[in-house]
C-alpha cells in the first residue's frame, strides 16, 4: 500500500479499538481516542524506514535518510542469516525485518519503555515524531515537497505540545488502561504496536504479501509472505487501494470514532 492508505487504516484501526474498547465497559477518554489514532496513523508508515523512497525515509531530512540506511543493511542481514532454502535471493530489505510481528512488538515495547522511563520530554518526542508522519500520511498533498517540510515540524511540535499539555489533566487518559504508579503513557506503545501491524497487513493484500510471521517457518520458507489467494491482491497505488479502500478506512474510522464516544 502506499502511505496515505496505510495512515487512514491504522487511524480507522485505533478508533475501531476504541469502539471495542466502550463495549467492554472501559472507555477510553477522547484525547486518548483522538491522540492514539494519531499515532497510530503515524506509525502505520513506519514499517517501511527499510525503503529510501517512503515517505517515513524522507520526514526528517538527512536524519531519517541515515536511518534508513542503517535499518536497510540490518534488515537485510538479518534476512541472509535466517532464509531458508524456500526463501529467494534478494539484493535488499526491504520488507523483511520491519515488516514482521516481532518488529512491531519491539517498537511498541521500546515506546512504552522510553514514555515511562524519559518522562515528560520522551513522551513529547514519541508524539512529535507519530505528529509528523501522521500529517505526511493523511495531509500527503499539502506536505509534499521539501519546502513544507519545515512547516510540518512545526505543526507537529505545537501539535505535541498540545496534546501533551491535554493528556496531562486529571481524567484526561495519562493513565488511561495502566492505573500503578509510575505507568502513565505506558499506553503509548498500544498505538505504534497497532500502527505496524496494520501496515503489514495492507502489505499483504498486495501482490508481493508480506512476511508477518517470522521467525515461524511456514514449508521451505522463513520468510512467507502471507496474503490472500492471488486472484484477491492488488497492486500498491492501484484503483483498488485509491478509490475502494481509502473511502472504505475513513466509514469505518468515522464509525468506530462515533461507537467509542457513544455517539451510536
Amino acid at each position: 500500500m502506499m502511505g496515505p492508505a496505510h495512515s487512514l487504516s491504522g487511524a480507522a484501526a485505533w478508533l475501531g479499538v476504541g469502539a471495542a474498547a466502550t463495549a467492554v465497559g472501559h472507555s477510553m477518554p477522547w484525547p486518548v481516542l483522538v491522540v492514539g489514532a494519531l499515532i497510530c496513523a503515524g506509525a502505520a508508515l513506519a514499517p517501511d524506514l527499510d525503503h529510501k523512497s517512503a515517505t517515513i525515509s524522507r520526514a526528517f531530512g538527512p536524519l531519517s535518510r541515515g536511518l534508513c540506511e542503517i535499518v536497510d543493511k540490518l534488515s537485510y542481514a538479518v534476512y541472509r542469516s535466517t532464509r531458508k532454502p524456500g526463501d529467494p535471493r534478494r539484493s535488499g530489505g526491504h520488507r523483511t525485518l520491519t515488516h514482521t510481528w516481532v518488529w512491531a512488538v519491539l517498537i511498541g515495547v521500546g515506546a512504552s519503555v522510553l514514555a515511562i522511563a524519559g518522562g515528560r520530554w520522551a513522551v513529547l518526542a514519541i508524539l512529535f515524531v507519530h505528529m509528523v508522519l501522521a500529517i505526511e500520511g493523511l495531509l500527503w498533498r499539502a506536505a509534499r515537497g521539501s519546502s513544507s517540510d519545515v512547516l510540518v515540524w512545526l505543526l507537529a511540535a505545537a501539535s505535541a505540545w498540545i496534546m501533551a499539555g491535554v493528556l496531562d489533566k486529571p481524567g484526561n487518559g495519562s493513565d488511561w488502561l495502566f492505573t500503578g504508579d509510575g505507568q502513565e503513557y505506558l499506553w503509548l506503545g498500544l498505538p505504534v504496536v497497532l500502527g505496524a501491524l496494520v501496515h503489514d497487513i495492507g502489505d499483504a493484500l498486495t501482490v508481493s504479501g508480506c512476511p508477518i510471521l517470522w521467525p515461524i517457518p511456514i514449508g521451505r520458507k522463513r520468510w512467507y509472505p502471507i496474503g490472500p489467494p492471488r486472484a484477491l491482491r492488488f497492486r500498491a497505488g492501484s484503483w483498488i487501494e485509491l478509490k475502494v479502500l481509502m473511502p472504505v478506512f475513513m466509514l469505518l474510522g468515522g464509525v468506530g470514532g462515533a461507537a467509542a464516544l457513544n455517539f451510536i
